[in-house]
């Protein structure tokens, strides 16, 4: 799975982080900002912000006007269950479900659509760990 990994983040481009949040003691900010460092166009989505830093934040994920490789998820299962259907329209290759976040039947939908699911891994933490072991 590590190989799979690291081929998805090596292919990847685009990243939308599900429930950024501005505050500091959050870590979807914090990873948001990494992966810009690391030279992904990030976006956000949360339905009271607008920025944070150069990362534009939309309302939702049917606001998001560009294509996305990947779906990085740090909101709680029961929050993110309601929008199967607005993920299968925006057809990301990858659902990332960061640390905690939990995991759902539903989620085979996107499975069975040919969307890689990724469950309670952290997308930083895989990075440095496909960079340490490429």
């Amino acid at each position: 799975m590590n190989e799979q990994i690291c081929q998805i983040l090596k292919d990847s481009k685009s990243i939308a982080v599900l429930g950024i949040s501005d505050k500091p003691d959050r870590d979807s900010g914090r990873i948001a900002q990494f992966l810009v460092s690391k030279g992904y166009d990030i976006v956000g989505v949360h339905p009271l912000l607008s920025s944070l830093g150069s990362i534009p934040i939309y309302k939702s994920l049917n606001n998001i006007p560009t294509k996305v490789d990947i779906l990085d998820v740090f909101v709680n299962i029961k929050h993110l269950e309601p929008l199967i259907a607005e993920i299968l329209e925006l057809k990301p290759k990858v659902v990332w479900l960061q640390l905690g976040v939990g995991y759902s039947d539903k989620l085979s939908l996107l499975e069975d659509a040919g969307i890689t699911v990724i469950s309670d891994s952290c997308i930083a933490v895989m990075y440095n760990y496909c960079q340490h072991n490429s």
